[in-house]
């Protein structure tokens, strides 16, 4: 089989995950070990083992692809284009052992027909080989492969077959169940035997399943061939950097991206050079072009085991267009790079940051952190030909702890390690208030406290400390919910 078979194996999906889990259940091993299920070693405290560092979920990040992990999982997966692609969780533990197809009802339309006869077919082999050492499972119920950002859909959408396990979890070493006792090592049993049938499986069905991933991208091919002069299009005329980071991901992805030739409006959206991408239709990864910017608004089935809406232009707030003539393609992006901030002229009067740009709340914090006064617009204005918004900063030059030769050096500094713009002035006379107004709010800098722990989504709570931590550099104080203190401005 190894002769013929390459195997790659991923030792651990979520290493933080995996570590909290494993020191929780050994910490709380008893040498008689107990099944009670009222046992502390089954209830893992907050936030579990299920997320990793930053309490993401990472079987929901594989068409996102927001951590390292799953960074090099999916550059992993795109090199090799692997045929088979199993996935392997828990699930309660008075359940049996589940292997796909999962609810026929509940499969993308994108993934095609065949996609699911080979993993029924491939399924026959799990069965056999369940059978034969006596453990109960089932098939096509409960679980359902829809959302591609799951790594048992994700490979359905690129040419591979996925197929998910879902385990009776011990929750640790020994555990009473409907089933009777339920132990760990026989947990991992399940999912090794059903490992061995999918390699067995791939071997027997590898003429199958070699046409089929080769049929998949021709006829995907084919079919993106009829849209050759059709592209599509997104960005943000004020916000390069969230622009940026949706072309990130397509380039995770080995989706081909161009920039514009020129900047044009289309259907009343402005696209602006420099803070818009262009996606050719015809290229090889078409489909999962189509899967990332479809709006699905119709299923065949009203019922979902999580996700089934996932447009990413609408996800990122983005203009887009989806019939977009491909006169309009640009240099094909290659070195795809955030766009360089800086300051527009050193300035003895203010300097002025408008608030739409993604990691302004990165500058602005670093500009509070260094000690600088600086305001916020509570109104509208013009200045030097530049309309500014609400919420635009203005930093003045005068009567701050850096002279003005410093504060430029700093803040050009500052603006470039934020890929944001910072305008010099040097009036306060403008189109609107002007910039001694009493419009102009000072702000403080923040102490944010972040509520954790019990009643509070992991979730929710690691998508905001990721946010801040990773992107913005703002700390923020995890407070667990039994110990909450007023001294915090924001929580």
């Amino acid at each position: 089989m190894l002769q013929n078979t390459v195997i790659l194996l991923d030792p651990a999906f979520n290493p933080d995950g995996l570590q909290r889990f494993a020191y929780w259940a050994n910490t709380n091993k008893n040498i008689n070990l107990n099944p009670d299920p009222n046992d502390r070693e089954y209830s893992e405290v907050w936030p579990g083992g299920r997320t990793n560092h930053y309490w993401f979920d990472m079987n929901r990040d594989w068409l996102p692809v927001q951590l390292p992990e799953s960074r090099a999982r999916i550059k992993t997966f795109h090199k090799w284009l692997p045929n088979i692609l199993t996935d392997h969780h828990e699930m309660g533990t008075n359940s049996t052992f589940f292997f796909q197809p999962g609810i026929p009802s509940r499969t993308h339309p994108l993934t095609p027909k065949l996609n699911q006869e080979l993993t029924a077919k491939i399924g026959n082999y799990h069965a056999k080989a369940l059978d034969k050492i006596g453990s109960l499972y089932f098939t096509e119920e409960s679980y359902d492969d829809f959302y591609y950002g799951k790594g048992s859909t994700f490979p359905d959408i690129n040419g591979s077959i996925g197929i998910l396990f879902e385990q009776a979890s011990s929750r640790g070493h020994i555990q009473e169940s409907d089933n009777g006792i339920l132990t760990f090592p026989f947990t991992i049993r399940n999912q090794f035997t059903t490992s061995l049938s999918t390699l067995k499986a791939a071997n027997n069905l590898r003429e199958e399943i070699l046409k089929y991933q080769h049929n998949f991208y021709k006829n995907a091919r084919k079919e993106s061939a009829k849209q050759h002069t059709k592209a599509i299009v997104f960005g943000d005329e004020k916000d390069a950097a969230k622009t940026f980071h949706l072309a990130e991901i397509l380039n995770r992805h080995k989706i081909i991206i161009h920039d514009i030739k020129d900047d044009f409006s289309i259907d009343g959206k402005n696209f602006k050079k420099g803070y818009s991408y262009i996606v050719p239709k015809h290229q090889k990864n078409s489909r999962l072009i189509n899967a990332m910017f479809e709006k699905r608004t119709t299923f065949q089935d009203s019922l979902f085991y999580d996700i089934s809406a996932w447009s990413f232009p609408l996800a990122f707030n983005l203009d887009y267009a989806e019939n977009v003539a491909t006169s309009n393609l640009g240099e094909q992006v290659n070195d795809l790079k955030l766009r360089e901030g800086g300051v527009s002229a050193k300035s003895d009067y203010a300097y002025l940051v408008e608030w739409h740009e993604y990691y302004s709340p990165k500058l602005l914090n670093t500009i509070l952190s260094k000690d600088l006064r600086a305001k916020v617009a509570l109104k509208q204005f013009s200045l030097n030909g530049v309309n500014y918004d609400y919420g635009t900063i203005m930093v003045p030059v005068q009567n701050q702890k850096l002279n003005a030769e410093d504060l430029y050096t700093f803040l050009h500094k500052a603006a470039k390690a934020s890929h944001v713009t910072i305008n010099g002035v040097n009036t306060g006379l403008t189109q609107g208030i002007d910039l001694g107004s009493r419009n102009f709010s000072r702000l403080e800098k923040p102490n944010i406290a972040l509520l954790v722990g019990d009643g509070i989504s992991s979730y929710d709570a690691g998508e905001i400390w990721h946010l801040l931590d990773t992107r913005y550099n703002i700390t923020a104080t995890k407070l667990d919910t039994k110990n909450i203190s007023s001294r915090f401005k924001q929580i």
